[in-house]
């Protein structure tokens, strides 16, 4: 065995043995799974902020104008426009900071949940995926600026229906 099992793995290996992996062990499954799921939602978070803001800022340098009809939709970094250079970096990366905390927040949330009341429970059904979205969906509803009872019960509902109907669909598929 000269050639370590490093050496042989190939990038499909790499990504078929994404899910197995873990980055963390923190010393109990609860823990791990949590701060795994915030990991990789985070990175998922800081990738999407980043991509979008270059996409807005592609899309001003030619001259092409992102507001879609009266419904003029907002530049989401609107100090990237900064004094400096200097400035706009800091703004992109507060931002994309808080984009990728509120990704892993709501991943390590739902995880721990769902993995939570498998154990407590002693079955995993929908009913697990409807409350850990339900609870998820609220704890993000409250890290946004529009933190109304309105809008957290909104927030509530659709994830609860979108984390009970991706349970419910995952047999079919």
């Amino acid at each position: 065995m000269g050639e370590s099992n490093l050496e042989t793995r190939s990038f499909l290996d790499e990504i078929r043995g994404f899910d197995k992996n873990s980055y963390l062990d923190l010393g109990h499954p609860l823990l791990n799974r949590m701060a795994d799921s915030f990991i990789r939602a985070a990175g998922i978070g800081a990738a999407r902020a980043v991509t979008r803001e270059a996409y807005f800022t592609a899309l001003e340098s030619g001259g092409v104008d992102s507001d879609v009809g009266a419904n003029k939709k907002h530049h989401r970094f609107p100090d990237l426009r900064g004094e400096d250079s200097r400035k706009s970096l800091e703004a992109l990366v507060r931002r994309t900071g808080k984009e990728s905390l509120q990704w892993g927040m709501a991943a390590g949330v739902y995880s721990g949940l769902t993995y939570g009341l498998k154990e407590a429970r002693g079955v995993h059904d929908w009913k697990n995926s409807a409350l850990a979205g339900a609870i998820t969906g609220a704890t993000i509803a409250l890290t946004t600026e529009d933190n109304s009872h309105e809008h957290v019960v909104q927030c509530a509902i659709t994830g609860a229906a979108l984390s009970a109907a991706a349970n419910l669909l995952t047999g079919i598929f």
